[in-house]
């Protein structure tokens, strides 16, 4: 899969799952995420660096 740009999407499921029914989301290494469940669908494009900041530095609440 490529992104709007032509790069080559990777995509990595998150660690953390809510509950049985597996509701995951993915990271893509161009800034992407996705529903697991829905790995066709729509995508959310991100800063990568800023949201990796976050989550490292314990800034996201669910």
């Amino acid at each position: 899969m490529t992104d709007t740009s032509g790069a080559t999407v990777r995509w990595k499921k998150s660690s953390f799952s809510g509950g049985d029914n597996g509701d995951c989301v993915e990271l893509g290494n161009t800034g992407g995420v996705r529903d697991s469940k829905n790995p066709d669908g729509p995508r959310l494009r991100v800063d990568l660096g800023g949201l990796l900041a976050a989550v490292k530095g314990n800034r996201l609440t669910r």
